[in-house]
């Protein structure tokens, strides 16, 4: 049986993203050993991780490498051994070299970039940017297989990923100006939105997460 690590370092929206996972497992019809977790042990043998986050990049950075051996085994599955890795929100932020929430703090450094504050150009957008937007793939990727241009999916941040290396961004959104919606770079991906709070279109995202064989 496949087995998924959902990273529990105390983020907050775990029982949320853990629901979405079950449930696309069901509809996938296939069994899965999904389990929130903070054990490093499971997470280093895992055949898939989804990293959540909810809150500062700062706080959320210093909670993840609290965990003994948590960033190590992540890092021995992710980069070592090439498995299947999702980051939503933060977890898609703390990819990047360095966030500039509450000052400058280091990332994971798996995707090259910097997580900086929304600057929209147009007073009607407000930030935090909170709600439904729509979604442009800029490229093919497996996360994104038959989504139309301008699926609606659920947002709420103050802080966007600015990819190092611009093949990176592998869809945008608009809020006073486009910026990074998804990064995706080999075995890893990332969604600044919140696939969990999308209904359909976010669950069917988390179905086809489950079943990437990068």
């Amino acid at each position: 049986m496949r087995t998924v690590a959902l990273i529990d370092y105390g983020s907050g929206n775990l029982p949320s993203a853990e629901k979405a996972l079950w449930a696309a497992a069901r509809d996938l019809g296939e069994a899965r050993d999904i389990r929130a977790t903070a054990d490093a042990d499971f997470v280093a043998r895992a055949d898939s991780i989804v990293l959540p986050g909810v809150g500062a990049f700062r706080a959320c950075m210093a909670a993840l490498t609290a965990r003994d051996g948590l960033v190590d085994a992540m890092t021995t599955a992710v980069r070592g051994r090439g498995v299947p890795f999702l980051g939503v929100c933060v977890g898609m932020q703390l990819l990047a070299d360095r966030g500039h929430e509450f000052g400058e703090a280091a990332g994971l450094g798996w995707i090259g970039g910097d997580i900086r504050r929304l600057e929209p150009a147009t007073h009607e957008a407000k930030v935090p940017h909170m709600g439904w937007n729509t979604l442009h793939p800029r490229r093919d990727h497996p996360l994104l297989r038959g989504m139309a241009d301008g699926e609606h999916m659920y947002f709420t941040h103050s802080f966007a990923f600015h990819a190092a290396d611009d093949a990176d961004s592998a869809a945008e959104v608009d809020h006073g100006g486009r910026f990074c919606a998804m990064v995706a770079r080999d075995n890893m991906a990332g969604v600044q939105f919140h696939p969990e709070k999308s209904q359909a279109a976010g669950l069917a995202l988390v179905q086809r997460f489950l079943e990437w064989r990068p």
